[in-house]
């Protein structure tokens, strides 16, 4: 029987690999020989690698950000480690203003290869400064490649993927994720360039297109919609920018109902994008029923447990919403 691991423990994967084949690469960033910092997705990595490779540095996002990008610049392949994505904002100038452009301002002659990776926290009670997911921004930037892995096979080799290439990459993972289990079988790099959303479910009645933590309660809810005779097609976006949207406008055009989901605040919101990129290419009779998305309430998360319940959508939310837009099609 072949051994299960978890979506933390598929990072930490991810990292090992890098870290065995690749002199190149090194890891830098806050808490990363806390055994609880960034969960068990680094756990003794300093101790099997060494402090010189495995760099925990003072809270300074802007500082040790801008060191991985210059680092990357002379030819290492440095991955930055934000622990919290809301401090990344500490960080935009080397992201956006550096990372991003390098390689254009240089006529392709340079590159900037830094993989940062920033960690969605949630619930627990953590409040507005601590919970945000911030994908929508960096997605919006040319020049920076966004990942947001939704499974455990994802979780270690887009995280490989994206450390191999040649153009910076912001590496999102959510923390409510971390508990989900999965057999790996042995790494096969993968190209990034050639990576899209991917079909995890086959179906024939609606489309759903979910990204991040959204992408794992939609796989939730494909069971308990085929028992109401509701066959879902599922695709996980994956690879935020560039997007490859064929893949989405193929299924819409298949099933003719679409319905997205996005784990971040609407106005502005990736779930947009989504749908208007459709509506772009698709005829309006290729559609029975006007695109829907799901998000979060645009405000502020919550401190009280108690409001987080009502601010997170759920698995039951996403099932409702289904069975009404298939009771009124257009």
């Amino acid at each position: 029987m072949k051994q299960k691991y978890s979506y933390g423990e598929a990072i930490r994967l991810g990292f090992e690999y890098l870290l065995d084949n690749y002199p190149d690469v090194f890891i830098i960033g806050q808490g990363l020989w806390s055994p609880w910092y960034v969960g068990n997705s680094m756990t003794d990595l300093d101790k099997n690698y060494g402090t010189e490779r495995i760099i925990d540095t003072p809270v300074s996002e802007s500082a040790v950000t801008g060191a991985a990008v210059g680092a990357s610049i002379v030819g290492m392949r440095p991955i930055v480690v934000h622990p919290r994505m809301d401090f990344m904002l500490y960080a935009m100038d080397s992201i956006v203003n550096q990372a991003a452009k390098w390689s254009q301002m240089f006529g392709g002659q340079s590159n900037a290869p830094v993989t940062i990776r920033g960690i969605i926290n949630r619930g627990g009670e953590q409040g507005a400064q601590h919970s945000q997911a911030l994908h929508t921004w960096f997605a919006h930037i040319p020049g920076l490649r966004v990942v947001m892995p939704s499974t455990v096979k994802d979780a270690r080799d887009l995280l490989i993927s994206s450390v191999l290439s040649n153009d910076p990459v912001v590496f999102i993972d959510d923390r409510w994720l971390y508990d989900q289990e999965e057999e790996l079988e042995i790494v096969e790099e993968l190209d990034l360039n050639e990576q899209k959303p991917e079909i995890q479910q086959i179906g024939t009645d609606i489309t759903i297109v979910s990204l991040g933590f959204a992408s794992k309660l939609a796989r939730d809810s494909i069971e308990d919609l085929l028992s109401e005779g509701i066959s879902a097609e599922l695709i996980d976006v994956r690879i935020l920018n560039p997007l490859e949207i064929n893949v989405i406008v193929d299924s819409v055009k298949k099933t003719k109902n679409l319905l997205v989901i996005d784990p971040a605040t609407k106005f502005c919101g990736y779930a947009a994008e989504i749908i208007t990129g459709i509506m772009e290419v698709i005829e309006p009779n290729e559609i029975q029923s006007k695109p829907v998305r799901i998000s979060l309430p645009d405000a502020p998360a919550p401190c009280s447990s108690t409001l987080e319940k009502d601010y997170y959508f759920n698995k039951s939310d996403i099932i409702e919403q289904v069975k009404l837009m298939l009771q009124k099609k257009i």
